[in-house]
């Protein structure tokens, strides 16, 4: 490979490296798996080149080698998965194929439906069915308690009004660092949403190190303004995150993803 095309390859593939960081992260509820795969998919880039299609845009095409790589290692977990990966696995048994990803290309990464049929190999009607079909499995899946760390009045309740309309139960509100940590030794919540920057100029990020510290299989999602500053690949990085202004639907999808990963989160029947 020539040095233009490797400097022409990391300019289309550098920016969109931390949305598929995002995602492959959704997708297997782990820092670590999802990382892995996102490696895998540039290593198979930088061994054929031809993988990256010029056609379509840069980043629907990282993501459809992406796809390539997920779908033939038969995504996701190996059998022997316990706790929270083995909950996941039996959460995940109870969904139509291709809804997930689905789901998440659509909502959490914004591609159109055409976009999302090219990354996946299918007609755009068959991705807004495969839409439906998730919204639909998603309203009856899983249900837990949920725990929402944020400074912001509105927007702590607009996340109470979104999560209780899921179904699920919201074990409190805090505004600090300090107020999260208490909140947490009353009730020990299933997943837990945290703004990065609170109220008295503490941290979301210290506050879910500290409780995650006691309770490590909680899954947590993130709201940041700045989401490629939390998807360098570099260090403890969280699973889920969603980028500020969110809109329904990716806090929707997100809580859906993560509450899969939750080990004491109940299936609805």
């Amino acid at each position: 490979m020539s040095h233009t095309t490797e400097t022409s390859l990391a300019d289309k593939i550098g920016p969109n490296l931390p949305y598929l960081r995002r995602y492959a992260r959704a997708l297997t509820g782990s820092q670590d798996r999802g990382d892995a795969y996102a490696a895998t998919t540039l290593e198979a880039i930088l061994a054929d080149t031809s993988l990256f299609t010029d056609g379509i845009a840069p980043k629907a095409a990282l993501f459809k080698v992406f796809h390539s790589i997920w779908i033939s290692s038969g995504a996701t977990f190996t059998p022997d998965e316990a706790g929270a990966a083995a909950q996941a696995q039996r959460h995940l048994a109870t969904l139509t194929d291709d809804t997930r990803e689905v789901l998440l290309l659509r909502t959490l990464e914004e591609f159109s439906a055409q976009d999302v049929a090219h990354i996946m190999d299918k007609q755009a009607e068959e991705v807004e069915a495969l839409l439906q079909i998730a919204y639909d499995e998603m309203a009856k899946s899983v249900s837990g308690n949920v725990m929402i760390i944020e400074d912001e009045a509105i927007i702590a309740v607009d996340l109470e009004n979104i999560a209780a309309e899921m179904g699920h139960r919201i074990t409190g509100v805090a505004r600090t660092e300090a107020a999260a940590v208490s909140l947490f030794g009353q009730q020990r919540p299933d997943l837990i949403l945290s703004d990065i920057q609170l109220a008295d100029g503490s941290s979301g990020i210290d506050a879910v190190n500290k409780i995650t510290a006691e309770a490590g299989d909680i899954p947590v999602i993130f709201i940041t303004a700045y989401p490629e500053r939390l998807l360098t690949g570099e260090g403890p990085e969280p699973a889920f995150l969603i980028s500020k202004p969110y809109t329904e639907d990716q806090v929707r999808s997100a809580i859906s993803q993560a509450m899969f990963f939750a080990s004491s989160a109940i299936l609805k029947t």
